[in-house]
């Protein structure tokens, strides 16, 4: 089973819905024939790399709301975070643009690191407050994902390197009508669209495994009401042969 995973770094709710993801799969008997891609998504594409803004400033300029409004909405966003052990920073998080963010991980997964990165670069920018923007930032969760720091280095300077790859999912999400993130696709053919329940990812797991991989049913041959010669549990069941005597 293939879960494609659409997500970006400052979305809140994809880490919410990674880690409830990832207690899923520890509840799914068959955890270990699933694998899990991250595919690259922009909240903003066109967002700065500084904005000068804090999360709840940022927050309260783009719904039309308070900054008192903002953390209120925040504080209910970090709760959920707290609930799959996670915590969550608004503060001094600092909003910037993430395609760097995602060039990245895309060398990450070329390296086999992918899962590393993605785990790192979400807990650097909710947990640490680090600016994924700055280039010294992201050369550090690229160590400490198990990369070379100078290789990353390069990688972040050459502004073309991997940058096909996230456009291609980018692409693919649009075909696909993806508009919000997190967002799952499951072999290519069901989804799963937020960060659900722990318990809505468990059924919906179980119900696609055995949509894929159904239990054999066999069709009977023998004879409606045929004297049954056969043994089980230790024991032979012998037919009546007086009915072939008739």
């Amino acid at each position: 089973m293939k879960i494609e995973v659409w997500s970006d770094f400052v979305c809140p709710f994809c880490y919410i819905g990674k880690r409830r993801l990832e207690q899923a799969l520890q509840q799914f008997a068959h955890k270990d024939d699933v694998q899990v891609e991250f595919k690259s998504f922009e909240l903003d594409p066109n967002a700065p790399v500084n904005t000068g803004k804090t999360i709840n400033e940022a927050l309260a300029a783009k719904y039309g709301m308070t900054i008192e409004q903002a953390k209120q909405a925040n504080e209910g966003i970090g709760q959920q975070a707290a609930s799959v052990g996670l915590s969550f920073n608004f503060d001094d998080m600092k909003p910037t643009n993430t395609f760097d963010a995602h060039r990245l991980a895309k060398f990450a997964k070329a390296q086999g690191k992918e899962a590393a990165i993605t785990e790192k670069l979400l807990y650097a920018y909710f947990t640490e407050s680090k600016h994924l923007g700055e280039e010294e930032t992201l050369v550090a969760v690229a160590e400490e994902a198990g990369l070379d720091r100078e290789e990353a280095r390069q990688i972040l300077a050459d502004k073309n390197a991997y940058a096909n790859e996230v456009r291609s999912d980018e692409a693919t999400a649009q075909q696909y009508g993806i508009s919000g993130v997190p967002y799952f696709v499951v072999n290519q053919k069901y989804a799963i669209s937020g960060a659900q329940p722990v318990e809505t990812f468990v059924g919906a797991l179980q119900q696609v495994w055995e949509e894929e991989n159904p239990t054999p049913t066999l069709k009977s041959l023998s004879p409606e009401g045929a004297d049954d010669a056969f043994c089980a549990d230790g024991q032979c069941a012998v037919p009546d042969s007086s009915k072939n005597q008739q």
